[in-house]
Formats: C-alpha cells, sequence, structure tokens
C-alpha cells in the first residue's frame, strides 16, 4: 500500500527541520559505543564495585567482561497500582537473562507519582516536571556504564516519557519497554463519571463517591480508561518498543510473566554481544516518531502526548510541533472507542482486537510506516500480532496473528468504517495564542463556542463561584497561570464534572487554559495548552471579564473579539504566584519553573542535541570539528566506525 500523501508530505518536512539536530544526535550515538561490552571501560576497581555484591556466577560473567549486562530500570513503587506488579519483575528478569547467557542488575529506580492521587491538590505541581526528573533518575541509573541494554519498567503519566527521554540520551544501548498491564474491568467509566457529576451537584454523598470511585479503581494494574497511562503503552507498541501485545496484558497472570522474561531475553539478544544490535536511538527515529503521533490519534488518546512526543523526539534530536499533529489529525481515521471517547475500557479494546489489529490496518491504509526498526529487527508489520501462552512442555509465548476483524465495532473498528474519518484532535489558534483541542468526544454541536469570558487565576476560583451558584449561564472559562513557568502546568480535572453539568442544562460553555487537562478531555470543548503562557509573554493575560472569546474547532479558531486598538492597550495581567512556589516540595523545583520552555516545543528542560565539536574522548566515531551527518543512513546499524 502506498503512504497517505499527507503523511510523506508531513514526514519529510520533519526530517528536513530536524537535519541538524538530528544529526548530531546520531554523532553522539556513535562516540558512545564501545568495542565489547559497555564496562570493558572500566579500570579494574571501578568493575569490582560495580559486582562485588552480586551472585557468585552472575559476578564471574560480569568479571570475564563478554557477556551482555542488561540494567533493570523500574518505576516500581507499591502507592500506584499500574506500578505495584513490577515488585516481583526483577526476579523472573534476571532467571529470564540467565537463560541466554547474560546478567542482569537492577540499575536503579526512578520517582512515579500518581496524577489520580495528587489530582486537585498541590502536589500536582509537581507532576509535569516529574517527567525530566524521571529522565535525569534514568541517566543516573545508566551512568555507571556497566551496562550493554536496558528494560524499562514503568507505566503511567509522566514515567514512560520520562523513561524514554533518559534512555534515548543513551541512545546506543538497545532498551525494551516492559509494561504491567491494565487492572480488570471493575464499575465502568460511565457510571464512574455519572456519580462525579452528582456529587459536583450535591446530588451524592461523599461516601457514595468513595465507594464508587473504589469500585472503579479496584486493584493492581493501570486504570482502564484511556488516559494518559494506557496512551503511553499504545505508542510503545506502535514505536516497536514494546513485545507486540504486551500493552493490555493484566497483571499476576502467566502470559504477562512470561512476556516480562521474553522481553528480557529479547533485550540481551539486540545488545553488541548478541544476534542483532538494535539501539535505541535507531529505533526512535523521525519516521517511529511520526507513527506514534498516528497511534495516538486514531485511538483517541490522551493530549498529553501533544507535550510528551514533542519532548521525546526533542530527545532524538527530531523536532515536531503542533502543525504536524494537526495536519495528520485532518486524515487519520478514528478507529477505536475508549472511555472518554467511548463507554468500553482498555481491556474491552484489547479483547476486540488490541494494537495488532490497530497497527495492521493503519499499515494497510498507508497510515503508517513500515520501513522502520523496531526491537524485533526491520518492519513494523512484525507488529501486528497478539500474544499467547505458548503449550504446555514449550514455555513462553508464541505471537499469532492479529484478528481479521473486529471482535466488537462499537468499540474498534477498521480503517475502511472508522468512527470518524479524523483523529479527533485540531490546532486552534488566534490573537490568544496557539492550543489544542481534543474534539474526539465532543459532540458536533458543542464544538464552536462563542460567549462571554469569566476569567479565573484558578480552578479552586472557578469551584467556588459554580458552588455558589454563579455559572449558570453561558460563558467561556479562561483560568490562566496554570502554564509551566507559572505553576508547573497542572491537570485541571476538579472543572470536568462542573462544566459537564452546566452543558447538560443546556449551557453554552468551553474552557480555555493555558493548563492541561490529559486524557480525560472529555465532553465539553476545552482549549488547553495555550502557548505561549502569559509568563512567556502570552495574550491570555490580555483577557478581561466580558471579552467575547471565541472558539471553533471546526475552523480551528481562538480568538477574543476585541477591537484591536483597545486590546493593543492592555497590560498583561499579573498575579501572586508565590503560593504555587512554597509547600509539597515545589521549592525544590524552582529551577524547573525558571528553564522550562513553552507547551509547544514540549514544556522540557533540556536542549536540543548539538555538534560535537571534537573527536576528544570519542571511542570509535569519525566526527569531525561541526559536520555531522544528517540521518540514520549515515550511520549503519552493524558497522563498527
Amino acid at each position: 500500500m502506498a503512504l497517505h500523501p499527507v503523511l510523506e508530505k508531513v514526514t519529510a518536512r520533519v526530517i528536513q527541520r530536524s537535519r541538524p539536530s538530528r544529526g548530531a544526535y546520531l554523532a553522539h550515538l556513535e562516540a558512545a559505543r564501545v568495542k565489547g561490552p559497555q564496562r570493558g571501560t572500566l579500570s579494574c576497581t571501578n568493575l569490582a564495585h560495580g559486582f562485588a555484591a552480586f551472585p557468585a556466577n552472575d559476578k564471574l560473567v560480569l568479571k570475564e567482561v563478554k557477556k551482555p549486562s542488561v540494567a533493570i530500570v523500574s518505576a516500581y513503587n507499591d502507592m500506584l497500582s499500574a506500578h505495584q506488579p513490577f515488585e516481583h519483575f526483577p526476579a523472573i528478569i534476571k532467571e529470564a537473562v540467565r537463560q541466554v547467557g547474560a546478567v542482569a542488575q537492577f540499575a536503579g529506580g526512578v520517582p512515579a507519582m500518581c496524577d489520580g492521587v495528587t489530582q486537585g491538590q498541590p502536589g500536582m505541581e509537581l507532576s509535569l516536571f516529574s517527567r525530566d526528573a524521571i529522565a535525569m533518575s534514568t541517566a543516573v541509573a545508566l551512568s555507571h556504564n556497566m551496562f550493554d541494554a536496558a528494560l524499562y519498567l514503568g507505566v503511567c503519566d509522566k514515567i514512560v516519557p520520562g523513561l524514554l527521554i533518559g534512555a534515548l540520551h543513551f541512545g546506543h544501548l538497545p532498551a525494551v519497554f516492559v509494561p504491567a498491564g491494565p487492572m480488570t474491568s471493575g464499575l465502568s467509566n460511565k457510571d464512574k463519571a455519572a456519580i462525579r457529576q452528582r456529587y459536583a451537584k450535591g446530588l451524592a454523598t461523599r461516601e457514595e463517591l468513595l465507594e464508587g470511585e473504589s469500585q472503579s479503581y479496584h486493584g493492581a494494574g493501570t486504570c482502564t480508561f484511556y488516559g494518559t497511562a494506557n496512551s503511553n503503552q499504545m505508542l510503545m507498541e506502535v514505536m516497536g518498543l514494546h513485545l507486540p501485545g504486551a500493552a493490555f496484558i493484566t497483571p499476576g497472570t502467566p502470559l504477562r510473566d512470561a512476556l516480562t522474561a521474553a522481553a528480557a531475553q529479547r533485550a540481551a539478544l539486540i545488545t553488541e554481544q548478541g544476534q542483532e544490535y538494535i539501539p535505541v536511538g535507531h529505533v526512535v527515529d523521525e519516521k517511529s516518531i511520526i507513527n506514534a503521533v498516528v497511534g495516538l490519534l486514531t485511538t483517541g488518546g490522551s493530549t498529553n502526548h501533544t507535550l510528551h512526543l514533542v519532548a521525546i523526539a526533542k530527545a532524538a534530536g527530531i523536532v515536531i510541533d503542533w502543525d504536524d499533529f494537526d495536519e495528520l489529525s485532518a486524515v487519520v481515521p478514528l478507529l477505536a472507542r475508549i472511555y472518554p471517547n467511548g463507554d468500553a475500557d482498555v481491556n474491552h479494546f484489547h479483547a476486540a482486537g488490541g494494537t495488532g489489529f490497530v497497527i495492521r490496518e493503519l499499515l494497510d491504509a498507508g497510515l503508517l510506516h513500515d520501513d522502520v526498526t523496531t526491537i524485533l529487527g526491520k518492519g513494523l508489520r512484525k507488529h501486528c500480532v497478539e500474544p499467547f501462552l505458548a503449550t504446555a512442555g514449550e514455555g513462553g509465548v508464541v505471537f499469532k496473528d492479529a484478528p481479521a476483524a473486529s471482535g466488537d465495532t462499537k468499540v474498534l473498528r477498521g480503517a475502511a468504517d472508522p468512527f470518524s474519518p479524523d483523529g479527533g484532535m485540531v490546532l486552534v489558534k488566534g490573537n490568544l495564542g496557539r492550543a489544542v483541542m481534543k474534539v474526539s468526544a465532543v459532540k458536533p454541536e458543542h464544538r464552536s463556542v462563542e460567549a462571554p469570558a469569566l476569567v479565573f487565576d484558578s480552578q479552586e476560583a472557578f469551584m467556588a463561584e459554580y458552588k455558589a451558584g454563579k455559572l449558570d449561564r453561558d460563558f467561556v472559562a479562561v483560568i490562566r497561570f496554570q502554564g509551566p513557568r507559572a505553576n508547573g502546568m497542572p491537570e485541571l480535572h476538579a472543572l470536568t464534572p462542573a462544566l459537564a453539568n452546566l452543558q447538560d442544562a443546556g449551557r453554552r460553555v468551553a474552557l480555555v487554559t493555558d493548563g492541561r487537562m490529559s486524557g480525560a478531555s472529555g465532553k465539553v470543548p476545552a482549549a488547553i495548552h495555550v502557548s505561549p503562557e502569559i509568563l512567556a509573554g502570552g495574550p491570555l493575560g490580555l483577557v478581561r471579564d466580558g471579552d467575547i472569546i471565541r472558539l471553533d474547532a471546526e475552523s480551528g479558531t481562538l480568538e477574543a473579539l476585541v477591537a484591536s486598538d483597545v486590546w493593543h492597550a492592555r497590560a498583561l495581567a499579573t498575579a501572586d504566584l508565590t503560593p504555587n512556589q512554597i509547600g509539597m516540595g515545589r521549592e525544590l523545583f524552582s529551577m524547573f519553573r525558571n528553564s522550562v520552555s513553552e507547551a509547544e516545543q514540549g514544556a522540557t528542560t533540556f536542549p536540543l542535541p548539538s555538534p560535537i565539536q571534537t573527536t576528544v574522548g570519542l571511542h570509535d566515531a569519525e566526527v569531525v570539528g561541526n559536520t555531522v551527518p544528517g540521518s540514520d543512513e549515515d550511520f549503519l546499524i552493524n558497522k563498527k566506525a
């Protein structure tokens, strides 16, 4: 199947735009490679420290410096339901790699916070920045230079992006991502949302609300709605960083453990000392990043990835922006209806055909690049399968072709009969800046709103007005000073039930904010991630109560209908942000607030790769001055410089 012309156009533009920084990245990658195991560069003292506490047989393997050593980098903690299963993974991994002659060491842990716990709390202001902290922690874990590949154990919102950003800064090492899987289905997401809306109206007690939430979030595994955590897992599959179909196998099952063992062995086999060298810096290239954007759009995934995918790409020297998302969204069909874009959860999606079905449908429609490298080698079509436990006596995992047809067309459809011809994520822009709008769950009649602005400096101020009964009217809520520089760009989920109630009551309402709503963005029209934010000179600070705001997803419009002379005569609003800077550890994150980029640039604190200036200290790469190759083809994966 020929590639869709828009996919070709956007990919070519990204390749051209990224040429200098991608070339620099690949040069850095080659410079970090060594002949033989990485630990061979260590002194005897270094190496002795690195295996001092290891079992005798594993220590012998490490001492001989011939076989690969695989790092385990884990986001385990037992408060996060999604990460609690990781407690038992290291033992499975260590035994699995021994069977292929390698050794695995627990290299380090990374922080893992739960947005569900911190939602609406001061701790949420650390959430976005935890992504870069996780990337830094990953770098610390790998900085010992003991390892020839790494397994990354993570699931949730900022954790997988942070792990991948960290992994890409060690792009010469192969990387395999190992998920834990979703919890089994409990109270439906639709019923959970209904309880939340009743509670916001004062029609349900706190005890009823807590009981409903507990029935929904009831066991080990990922939350089952299609938020950022499960969007992460989908993207790892589409980018070829998981074993096929690994994302949505529930924890505590024989298949889950078998997939973990198989992932560990695969990591050992794709090292320099294995069967085929596949470094993560070559798996993540311009085409795989575009594949990730397509995978996000076709499944109605989390808007957080309009930040995270930009940051991930940047770590690999690749530059994408919201125009790329917008152009692809116009031609990528919506193939899945998973809450909040439908009633089903991810378990239903997996049972209907899952990731293998989606990848095959998109490849056949010319909407994904097949000519990419994955952890299985060349070609994404190898991932159009689903895993099964091997029959008794064989052990391990076997892969079978994904179903030819969807098992439930209310949840999953083929590319010839999509739920929508577009991906439901649009760029809106105008005199208020640029913003992302997710419309896949917004009914057509609500996708355009023109109403007076009501300006708030926090979600708490909005909720106080709502509870006082002062918002029973048409309006556009402008929630400002929620950007990364102001307070770390928290998610504003507390607004969702209140706005949904007002919309259900027949009011024309919308939200415009420089904050986030994430994968839980639902049926109320919301222009989020408004960029630039006020602290970067953004025009959201010029809005006043009563200004008529036009938010139109169909035309891509975000503007205040204010006379030009009046608009330009205004001064940017100010606010006392001191309360956002102290307490709950927020003072420790001031360096992030002071150095973070704009939302459209990924809200990151690290720069694009720059050219290597000298050959001093390079292992094998031949790089002279500022001259760096411009594409992956300039670095043959299996060729030593």
